[in-house]
């Protein structure tokens, strides 16, 4: 009779092939691990695209996956008021999800790492072995894995699972419609992004216009229960003259709106990405992040590998945290104050207009770094703020 065959055994199995996932499961298998990168496929995440410089360099983004270069955005308030905010030297470039996270994927598999497509279950456990349950193609399938790193977003099964507390993350759903450019009119421009800071398309976040080349984003999320996003974007599609373009995917996800206060179990799981809750605060921006948290958790699974140490699975947090948990904080009370209202939403805008405002926020957001050289900059923002949330000044 024959023996069952041993399942196959990993150095880390990754569930999810978005740019947290695949960017960890590229640099564990550029580091020599034996890596599974598991995606349920068939998804596309909601998203403007936007992309800094900085990450375009540090993760070397080809120019043909960048689909429109960005050189200012411009806010409009909920009086329909509009500031434009030059971007400067350089631009914003923008990527396409659907075309963006493929290729992360395959340059995974070209380092080395395997790719399947299958649904996690579970994790189960025994005699000091973790094993890896998931279905593809109708069966379940398990792998055995010395550490399972989930990367599989907001509402992650991994973490779920693995993480307490995971259940309770607060979050925004957010939901865009990617629209055919019209051939002619509608109110858009093909390197600006537009941010719509107006009660009557988000009562807590915003709605965008993100072009994407040929084809636009238009968006918006809430967390309020209740709010029609889909009559959002059909009545900013309506006021901006982009009905008459075709739709071509509607898309819709939630994405957390604070980083989780653990990331790992202590033991043989971490997260990463939108599963960890390291998404920006007030802005929504995830794709950099998102990368980021990937190569960190790469780096202290690595670690955690070498050592044997599960302590070492708690750095990727600590790592992140150092490095933007002050922008997060900075950036979670700007959406507290200013977006409450649509009379804050309008004081807010104003603010934009302000010289010393656009700098310094395009040098923090190109860059990913708090402008510390200029502290007079930051204190002249800092009374402009009071004084126009203390209606010292006119919107």
């Amino acid at each position: 009779m024959t023996e069952p065959a041993e399942p196959e055994t990993f150095d880390a199995v990754v569930v999810g092939g978005g740019p947290a996932g695949a960017t960890a499961a590229t640099d564990l298998a550029r580091a020599g691990r034996r890596v599974l990168l598991l995606d349920r496929g068939g998804r596309i995440k909601p998203c403007g695209g936007a992309i800094p410089p900085r990450l375009i360099r540090d993760f070397a983004i080809p120019d043909d996956l960048i689909v429109a270069r960005i050189r200012s955005a411009r806010m409009i308030s909920p009086a329909e008021k509009r500031v434009d905010m030059p971007v400067g030297d350089g631009f914003v470039g923008m990527v396409d999800r659907e075309h963006f996270d493929p290729w992360l994927r395959r340059r995974a598999t070209l380092a080395g790492a395997e790719h399947r497509t299958g649904t996690f279950e579970r994790v189960s456990r025994a005699d000091d072995v973790t094993t890896v349950h998931y279905r593809a193609e109708g069966a379940e399938r398990a792998v055995r894995a010395r550490l399972v790193i989930g990367a599989d977003g907001a509402t992650s099964p991994v973490g779920r699972a693995e993480i307490p507390g995971h259940a309770g993350m607060r979050q925004v759903f957010a939901y865009h419609e990617i629209v055919r450019r019209p051939e002619a009119g509608g109110d858009f421009e093909g390197s600006r992004c537009d941010v719509f800071y107006q009660g009557r398309l988000s009562p807590d976040f915003y709605a965008w216009i993100f072009p994407h080349g040929d084809t636009i984003s238009v968006g918006t999320g809430s967390a309020q229960k209740g709010f029609s996003l889909r009559g959002a974007i059909r009545s900013l599609r309506a006021s901006t003259g982009l009905d008459a373009g075709a739709t071509l995917r509607r898309e819709g996800a939630p994405i957390p709106l604070k980083p989780l206060k653990r990331w790992d179990n202590g033991r043989d799981v971490l997260l990463t990405g939108d599963a960890a809750g390291i998404v920006a605060p007030a802005s929504g921006e995830g794709i950099y992040y998102a990368m980021l948290g990937g190569r960190l958790a790469a780096e202290a699974a690595d670690a955690f590998l070498r050592t044997g140490d599960a302590r070492m699975l708690g750095t990727a947090r600590r790592r992140f945290m150092k490095l933007h948990g002050r922008v997060f904080l900075i950036l979670r009370i700007m959406q507290w104050v200013w977006y409450r209202n649509d009379g804050l939403r309008e004081r807010f805008v104003a603010i934009c207009r302000d010289k010393d405002v656009q700098q310094l926020t395009w040098d923090a957001y190109m860059n990913k770094e708090l402008v510390r050289a200029k502290p007079a900059a930051h204190a002249r923002i800092f009374f402009k703020d009071l004084a126009h949330l203390f209606r010292w000044v006119s919107p």
